[in-house]
């Protein structure tokens, strides 16, 4: 049970349940509602089904990259993620079937996403990382689908497409020896990693730049400023020069971590700005 708890990576699980339950309060539903517990609940076993058929057809390369995960580390046998992986689905779609039926089409069409993603799409210039960064996008539309208020998850799900991609991009730089060793033709090894570290600047300089547009257009308050200034946009900029300064594994893990731990807090700041104008 160890195993299949790592193997769905917990803290990504509560960042999308997060996410979510974040959309659907910014949106309007300030009170516990069913369609609110299912919304939460579709988000975290998609996510964790997610990783469980990443870790299962990544298993060449986390032999090389991270063989402390379950699957490599021989914790679990490769069936029964996939097993796993699949019931997790399954859970995933039919909780969003209990809410409406713009939830369930979205959360079937990014189940074969993200299915796609791990079987085809990972080790292709850019669409793998794209895929992903959508994926967690996709927290905040389900949320405001969920609530019928799509029009006010649009920049947070904006924020969490650029802040994630940044992020997979300085992932793919911290694994590529076992990407080049097992063929994949991510954007560091197909352009070098100079070229990874300057797309990762430019968009992170394009969200730092739109973490404002919410406030200049009156949707946030100025809680919200505060926090994304201090919380979020400073950490972008740190974790910029030192990818810069340091490009070694070490660090570009290190990065990636902060850069993770850093959504928390932009949920936190999204969801001040919003309070204070409701």
């Amino acid at each position: 049970m160890r195993g299949f708890f790592r193997l769905s990576r917990p803290v990504n699980v509560l960042i999308s349940m997060l996410s979510v339950l974040t959309a659907i309060l910014i949106c309007g539903v300030l009170a516990f509602e069913w369609r609110v517990l299912f919304a939460c609940l579709t988000g975290a076993f998609l996510t964790a089904a997610a990783n469980a058929v990443n870790d299962y057809f990544d298993l060449d390369i986390d032999l090389i990259n991270r063989p402390y995960r379950p699957l490599p580390h021989g914790d679990i046998e490769p069936a029964e993620a996939l097993y796993f992986a699949l019931g997790l689905f399954i859970l995933g779609v039919f909780f969003s079937y209990l809410i409406n039926i713009e939830t369930l089409i979205l959360a079937g069409i990014f189940s074969m996403l993200l299915i796609f993603y791990s079987a085809r799409w990972k080790r292709k210039v850019l669409i793998g990382n794209m895929v992903v960064s959508l994926a967690t996008a996709f927290a905040f539309l389900y949320g405001g689908f969920v609530v019928n208020a799509i029009g006010k998850a649009l920049f947070p799900a904006l924020f969490a497409f650029l802040m994630h991609f940044g992020r997979e991009i300085i992932k793919d730089m911290e694994d590529i020896v076992g990407d080049r060793q097992n063929g994949a033709a991510t954007f560091p090894i197909r352009y070098g990693n100079n070229a990874a570290k300057i797309l990762v600047t430019a968009l992170y300089i394009i969200l730092f730049a739109i973490t404002y547009v919410p406030y200049a257009l009156g949707l946030y308050g100025k809680l919200y400023v505060i926090i994304v200034t201090i919380g979020v946009n400073s950490v972008l900029v740190w974790s910029i020069i030192s990818i810069w300064h340091d490009s070694s594994r070490r660090n570009l893990r290190l990065m990636s971590a902060v850069i993770k731990a850093d959504m928390f807090i932009g949920l936190a700041a999204i969801y001040a700005g919003r309070w204070q104008r409701i």
